[in-house]
This record gives structure tokens, C-alpha cells and sequence, in this order.
């Protein structure tokens, strides 16, 4: 599909650039445009367009806003020391985006197409992409969203839907060194359920973590950590990032999906630990198996994993039962993060063809 470029007459100058490149913070700035395409029955997929950034136009009847048929992705472009900029395996975020629409009743998205619009918004906005020359970890952080852009109140899939891509340039996740996340157990709040919608990337999963990560900083920890909605007993995910456990022998140990979000950063994660040498397993984890394994030496390390930490080590895991103390090691951990984020910023070899070049 042709997409139409209307360029912004008053972008952002250079020194304001600087300055928000010096210190971007996540989220809070945005750069000079915006991509949009539309669907509808009849037409397809249609009117691709770049269009300087700013506020969308909403009849109060929007279907979204009360049925919250939305799907949305996460992901980054990195510029290399050589000037170019790459995005990590986009291909994916696509086609999990093309099952999330499955479960929302959307329509889909090609992944071609998904992977062609975010370039093309990218290439337009290539300026906002920060250096990173001297070891930074500063990114420009892209999020594609669909949603329900019909003007209709009734329970049924969209006849109108729009698709949008937007990009805030992020800084590193870790400021003055990476640190252990301690975690909090919540023990009354679920985020998803055989056959509901965990495994989508959707608005609703969140909102319906906000209360548990409330709670959880309210105990001095990071994130929440989610147990099974049948027994209360399995691990699921955190709010926000999924979990791996490093057993005394090697092992690498992640809960098995099917109620949770299957992660980019986890998908190549199980690829890099079996590439380094360490058996994998996707199985269902207790959360006795966690606390017994820390107290007896059996796990050695705990880390979480997404987009914006990429990875970072778990520290101490509380609940109303007490407390369960850092692992001992993070050396794999570590390994691991160093791989990735190598990969992502053109500092180590891409072994498995996961860079994608886009300017």
C-alpha cells in the first residue's frame, strides 16, 4: 500500500532535540508524526497516511472507549555507532499482533504491512532515534496500536478500525546501574483465566494489573507477581514482564503459556540460553517450587524480561507469608542481557538474524 507523507511544518528544532534526547524518560515526549491506516469491510485496509503528530478527533460514541477493543505492541529502534538504525525482530511483535486481533476480532494486520508502516514512520522520523555513542542504552521506543475507531454503541466487532503507529524516544531502563526488582505475591488478585484474553496484547490485561502494582509498591517492591486463577499456586507473569528461574544445574526454567503474554524478549531469550548451552523448559512453576529452591541452593538466579528492562535480576519476593531472599547469583542473568542488548545496539554479532535495518 502507497502511504502519503504530510510533512510537519513545525517540527521540533535541534536544540529542543538535544535536550530531550539528554534526558527522554520514557513515554513523555513524542516525535514529529504519526502513522495511520484505516479498515473497514467493504475497503480493506486503506488510506495509509503520515501526518504530523497530535490529538485524535473522537465522537463520544467511539466503540472503543466502551467496549475497549484494542490491541497494542511494544518494541524499539536502535541506532548503531555507525549512524544506521535497526529494530529487533519486528516480525514478531507482527504476528503477535495478528493473535491478539484473532482473540479481539479484529481484523488482521499482515505482517509485511506491520513491519513496512513502522519503518516507514521510523524513516521519517530517524532524528529522534538517540545516540548512543560511548555505551548508552537510549532507544527510540515504538508503539503500534489498533483500536475501535467506529461510531457505534453495541456489543459486536468494529466495523471501523484504525491502526496507528507512534514513537517517544526512551532512555535507559536502569539509571546508575542495573538493579534486582523485588517483587510482591499477590494473593487476591488474578490477571487472566483459561480462555480469556492473558495471552493477548490488550489494554484490559493492564488495567487489570493496576490494582495488584499498587499494592505492590505500597509493600516497597517494583512489580506483582501473578498466580493461576484455578489454584493459586502457579506462577503466571509479572505485571509487565515475563520470569525465568536458573536452576543449580544449568537449567533455565520459564512458566508455560497459554494464560500469559509470550514476550519477544522471552521468545528469544528461550533461543539464546539453549545457544549457550543451558536446557530450557516451559513448564508450569509453583510458587513453592521458587521459595524452596531459593532456600535449599536449587535456584540460583530469578530474572524478569521485556521490552523496556530487557532483562533485569529479581531480588527478594515478598508476601503477607514473608519474605524470599534474593537468589544467590547473576551471572547468567547477566550473560544474557549483555547478549541481547549487544545484538540490539550493534555491539555484538547478530547470530541469529534478529536485526532488522531500516535506515
Amino acid at each position: 500500500m502507497q502511504i502519503s507523507t504530510t510533512a510537519n511544518p513545525t517540527p521540533v528544532d535541534l536544540a529542543r532535540l538535544e535536550e530531550i534526547h539528554a534526558n527522554p524518560g520514557f513515554g513523555q515526549h513524542f516525535t514529529d508524526h504519526m502513522l495511520l491506516v484505516e479498515w473497514t469491510p467493504d475497503a480493506g485496509w486503506h488510506d495509509a497516511r503520515i501526518q504530523p503528530y497530535g490529538p485524535l478527533t473522537l465522537d463520544p460514541a467511539t466503540a472503543v472507549l466502551h467496549y475497549a477493543q484494542e490491541t497494542f505492541e511494544g518494541m524499539k529502534a536502535y541506532r548503531h555507532d555507525d549512524g544506521s538504525v535497526w529494530t529487533f525482530r519486528p516480525e514478531q511483535n507482527a504476528a503477535r499482533m495478528v493473535r491478539s486481533s484473532q482473540r479481539l476480532a479484529f481484523p488482521e494486520l499482515p505482517v509485511e504491512d506491520f513491519v513496512a508502516y513502522v519503518d516507514a514512520l521510523v524513516e521519517v522520523d530517524q532524528r529522534w532515534v538517540p545516540d548512543n555513542s560511548g555505551g548508552g542504552e537510549k532507544s527510540l521506543y515504538l508503539r503500534p496500536f489498533m483500536f475501535a475507531s467506529e461510531t457505534f454503541l453495541g456489543v459486536r466487532p468494529a466495523q471501523h478500525v484504525t491502526f496507528m503507529v507512534i514513537a517517544s524516544p526512551a532512555g535507559a531502563y536502569f539509571k546508575g546501574g542495573i538493579k534486582p526488582v523485588n517483587l510482591w505475591l499477590s494473593e487476591t488478585f488474578t490477571r487472566a483465566g483459561r480462555g480469556g484474553m492473558g495471552a493477548a496484547k490488550t489494554g484490559g490485561n493492564y488495567a487489570a494489573s493496576l490494582a495488584a502494582q499498587r499494592e505492590a509498591i505500597e509493600q516497597g517492591c517494583d512489580q506483582v507477581v501473578f498466580l493461576d486463577d484455578q489454584e493459586f499456586r502457579y506462577i503466571e507473569e509479572l505485571g509487565g514482564m515475563n520470569l525465568f528461574f536458573v536452576h543449580a544445574d544449568g537449567r533455565v526454567v520459564t512458566p508455560e503459556t497459554g494464560t500469559i503474554l509470550e514476550g519477544i524478549t522471552r521468545a528469544s531469550i528461550i533461543e539464546l540460553a539453549g545457544k549457550l548451552g543451558h536446557a530450557v523448559e516451559e513448564r508450569k512453576v509453583s510458587i513453592d517450587e521458587w521459595r524452596d529452591g531459593v532456600a535449599s541452593g536449587e535456584i540460583t538466579e530469578v530474572f524478569a524480561c521485556g521490552t523496556a528492562a530487557v532483562v533485569t535480576p529479581v531480588g527478594e519476593l515478598r508476601s503477607p507469608e514473608g519474605v524470599t531472599p534474593a537468589p544467590s547469583s547473576t551471572e547468567l542473568t547477566m550473560q544474557i542481557r549483555e547478549a541481547l542488548v549487544g545484538m540490539q545496539f550493534g555491539r555484538a554479532e547478530d547470530t541469529f538474524g534478529w536485526m532488522h535495518r531500516v535506515v
